[in-house]
């Protein structure tokens, strides 16, 4: 019995050259899929312009999730029993609270 050769895989660039340069391409595109899926604009093509677009969108966003967790801690908060309402854990609680809505404000100064 002849032991079976494998053949080696076709060469799909020429140089090593073209393969990093096809990786950078890749890489490129997947980054720029990955904003589309965040919903962001992608920053302008000439490096030394600033991507004012872009840092609002991601602003908005940091917004609207410390907003969503606002109203979920401000729910479970309310739903609580009064006993640990007054408990020192719920003191501790409402304080988180009381800076995230003070960073919330800070952030719509921002805009």
């Amino acid at each position: 019995m002849v032991p079976e050769r494998l053949m080696p895989q076709p060469r799909k660039y020429a140089t090593r050259a073209e393969q990093q340069a096809a990786y950078r391409q890749r890489r490129a595109f997947s980054e720029r899929e990955l904003l589309a899926t965040k919903g962001l604009p992608s920053l302008p093509a000439i490096p030394t312009l600033p991507g004012h677009a872009r840092w609002r969108a991601m602003l908005s966003q940091a917004q609207r999730l410390l907003c969503a967790v606002a109203e979920e801690m401000q729910t479970y908060h309310d739903e609580r029993s009064e006993a640990w309402q007054e408990s020192a854990n719920a003191e501790a609680f409402l304080a988180k609270l009381e800076r995230l809505q003070e960073t919330l404000s800070q952030l719509e100064d921002c805009e």
